[in-house]
């Protein structure tokens, strides 16, 4: 897999505060889809990924069009179809919500952030799921509207560290069959992503990142230490991020770290004590313990 497809044009647009309702299922056929009709919902939800991103490449244009005219309560509720598709029970009904989250989020465009937290929740359920392929399918529509609604995704940043290592952690003990690579190659995209989103947010909250680093320090297994010592080397190479401060934190559980079997996590676990000494010597006064 050589990345995820973006198959949506995104165009500026704005939004207004979501307030998500559950369908009604007590209607039926258009009326519980609505504004969807079912047949739309069908096609979403069809075996055939073709069929599925031809109906995704509708709702795009329905998102446009509802929000150029105002709607936004009808956009509202277009949003909270494509949620309770995304959390229903049926695998391939799942698909279907996913990639329509995707779609919607892409619409949105630069406007997309208010709408941010309703639109990553449901596609984080669908790591939970038993099926590696809808795992895979909430790869890349997490991907796509995250690189949509950027640092706006900050606001959820601690549910998505979490995702990513858990899902680095279930690749790493399943990786017989060629769905598992497919999924271990989606996050490890999600995680550069991530990556990038944080380092370009000046305020982003470093303290909170290392606490998550130092619940997760001691763990055994190769693809997690290396999950860690990948986001400490990355935000030591960010000029306007200080780890420093959190060297005494850390130090005990990398210097564990250069024990692993796998020698690329020893390389890089190298680097980054390396990178904390350069620091050491340029501004010794900067080390401190944090309780």
């Amino acid at each position: 897999m050589k990345g995820f497809t973006y198959f949506f044009t995104a165009i500026p647009t704005a939004s207004s505060n979501l307030l998500w309702k559950p369908l009604d299922h007590t209607m039926s056929g258009d009326a519980q889809y609505a504004p969807l009709t079912a047949a739309l919902v069908r096609t979403l939800t069809d075996k055939l990924y073709e069929k599925r991103k031809t109906a995704a490449l509708n709702i795009e244009t329905q998102v446009k069009e509802l929000y150029a005219a105002n709607q936004m309560s009808q956009l509202e509720k277009l949003i909270g179809v494509l949620r309770e598709l995304a959390l229903a029970p049926n695998g391939q009904t799942r698909k279907g919500g996913l990639i329509g989250l995707a779609a919607a989020a892409i619409a949105l465009g630069k406007n997309a952030g208010p709408y941010t937290v309703f639109l990553i929740e449901p596609v984080l359920s669908c790591f939970n799921d038993p099926d590696l392929q809808v795992r895979y399918y909430a790869c890349e529509s997490l991907y796509n509207i995250i690189k949509i609604c950027k640092t706006h995704s900050l606001q959820m940043f601690d549910q998505l560290f979490d995702v990513l290592w858990k899902l680095l952690a279930e690749t790493d003990q399943h990786l017989s069959a060629d769905t598992d690579q497919n999924v271990r190659s989606g996050a490890e995209l999600l995680d550069r992503l991530l990556m990038d989103i944080v380092v370009s947010k000046e305020d982003f909250d470093v303290a909170n990142l290392m606490s998550l680093i130092r619940d997760r320090l001691y763990v055994q297994t190769s693809s997690n230490r290396r999950f860690v010592v990948s986001w400490l080397n990355t935000m030591l190479t960010t000029p306007r991020f200080t780890l420093l401060p959190y060297l005494s934190e850390v130090m005990d559980g990398l210097f564990r770290m250069l024990g692993d079997q796998q020698a690329g996590v020893r390389d890089v676990t190298e680097t980054v004590l390396g990178q904390f000494l350069l620091g050491v010597e340029k501004a010794p006064n900067t080390i401190e313990t944090h309780g």
